[in-house]
């Protein structure tokens, strides 16, 4: 089935490039174009695009109060084109809080190495987000849907050839069921999230509170210019501190520490006194900063006292990082497919048998705070 989209900015030569970049893949097709968010909120009611991309800044109506208005109207995928600045970022946060599930900088070379890679990159987006048309609603009045599957409320499902651990699947019954403890200690709690995680990371450490027992890191796919308003954003928003992490960074109770875009964070020393060490991004590294590299440190470091979960997010990053954390004897988590933008670095670490329970993100924050006795 050929994807429809909507192309929504008032360049018209941005919206030529981004036309052509999309009609060159025969699984998508630019219906229709529109010059302003009044126009795009029209045309999302009246063609119902698969998947709209939207400009940030145009007359008559900009496009953060159009994703409100669309998804209130008219719930479908969008995908934000922004400035890679201060202001576009916190612009750009604005619109994932409104209800857009990603975006990608108006200028291709500043996620691509060449053209061709910028062309694939931008049609791989559309596609992913695409596919969440079916379970789209408003973010405004109904919160994510859960896991529907036919199980008990906290039942396990059985292990698949070659898993180590059977996987707890929670089902709508959870939304009344209580979580346990397992019993284990942790020292470090550490998350990692690409695509949907913005909203997804919001979402959890808003319902932390300021006494949580131990530190967080978070890695975040995320240009550097955004990670800074993104950590001041949650900063403001939170209960706990959230920061962008700096080199040197002493771990401290309470505290989420967001790497920063571009630049690999790693975990040094030993529990109680471990500082965070921030180095350049590497050439050959595919993700800047990555969630492999964060987490394989926090192995070395903490060994079996790591709480850690992915989050949605495209690709697989993050599994070998679970797979040491967990050969160390933490304890990883995967968010539920339902509850993801894009099912992919969940489904990785699931699929290989290393998360042992998948949540829906509504209900991350109840099951750490009740993992680590807070609850």
């Amino acid at each position: 089935m050929v994807l429809k989209v909507l192309v929504v900015d008032d360049s018209s030569f941005f919206r030529r490039r981004v036309s052509e970049i999309i009609n060159a893949d025969p699984m998508l097709e630019v219906v229709d174009v529109a010059v302003n968010g009044k126009e795009a909120v029209e045309k999302a009611i009246s063609i119902k695009p698969d998947v709209i991309t939207m400009d940030i800044e145009m007359p008559v109506m900009d496009g953060i109060t159009a994703v409100r208005e669309i998804m209130k109207v008219s719930p479908v995928p969008i995908l934000m084109f922004s400035s890679l600045t201060h202001d576009g970022a916190k612009a750009t946060l604005d619109a994932l809080d409104a209800g857009a599930l990603d975006f990608l900088p108006k200028k291709f070379e500043d996620i691509a190495r060449n053209r061709d890679e910028a062309v694939l990159l931008l049609q791989k987006r559309v596609k992913e987000i695409a596919r969440k048309k079916m379970s789209m609603r408003a973010p405004s009045r109904t919160p994510t849907p859960i896991s529907t599957a036919p199980t008990s409320s906290l039942s396990r499902s059985a292990p698949e050839r070659g898993t180590v651990a059977p996987v707890i699947k929670l089902d709508m019954a959870s939304k009344r069921a209580r979580f346990r403890a397992t019993g284990k200690k942790y020292q470090l709690t550490a998350i990692g999230t690409s695509t949907g995680g913005p909203v997804a990371l919001q979402k959890i450490l808003t319902d932390i509170p300021a006494n949580y027992p131990h530190p967080i890191v978070l890695v975040q796919h995320m240009p550097a210019t955004f990670t800074a308003a993104f950590a001041a954003r949650l900063n403001n928003l939170c209960k706990i501190k959230v920061k962008e992490a700096e080199d040197g960074d002493m771990l401290r109770p309470g505290c989420a520490y967001l790497a920063p875009g571009g630049m690999q964070m790693m975990i040094e020393g030993r529990p109680g006194s471990a500082r965070l060490k921030i180095i350049d991004g590497g050439e050959r590294m595919n993700y800047k900063p990555c969630v492999d590299v964060t987490f394989g440190s926090a192995a070395k470091v903490y060994k079996n006292q790591v709480l850690s979960m992915i989050l949605t997010g495209m690709g697989a990053d993050g599994r070998e990082g679970s797979r040491m954390l967990k050969s160390a004897g933490a304890t990883i988590w995967a968010q539920d497919e339902q509850s993801c933008v894009v099912y992919g670095m969940p489904q990785a670490v699931a699929k290989a048998g290393i998360s042992s329970e998948d949540l829906a993100i509504e209900r991350v924050a109840e099951r750490m705070l009740v993992e680590v006795g807070l609850k």
